[in-house]
């Protein structure tokens, strides 16, 4: 007796049951980058408060000893199954996004 499948959008044939699976993973994928871009933008709007209180002592918005505190308290969080590296990755491209609305601050 064969089981049901269902079509993948590149019109592969599936189990129903690993059909229904995927779609749960996916629906919770969604769900979690929702608050992903949530808290991206908590962290945005607390790197744009840091850029005042730098722009308004004159501190230069480019910090290398805080970036790599940052990075390194970022890489202690991590469990997996990202690697070090690609956790190092993603936190640099973050920093880089909040030092330029940290400059933008300063206008």
């Amino acid at each position: 007796m064969s089981k049901s499948t269902n079509r993948a959008a590149g019109g592969e044939q599936i189990p129903v049951d690993v059909g229904e699976r995927m779609k749960a993973l996916r629906d919770e994928i969604d769900s979690l980058d929702i608050q992903i871009v949530l808290l991206l933008n908590q962290r945005a709007t607390c790197a744009l408060g840091i850029g005042r209180l730098k722009d308004s002592v004159g501190l230069e918005t480019y910090q290398p000893g805080r970036e790599v505190e940052v990075l390194e308290h970022a890489r202690q969080a991590n469990d997996g199954p990202l690697e070090a590296a690609a956790i190092t990755r993603l936190f640099e491209r973050i920093i880089d996004e909040n030092r330029r609305l940290e400059r933008f601050a300063e206008k």
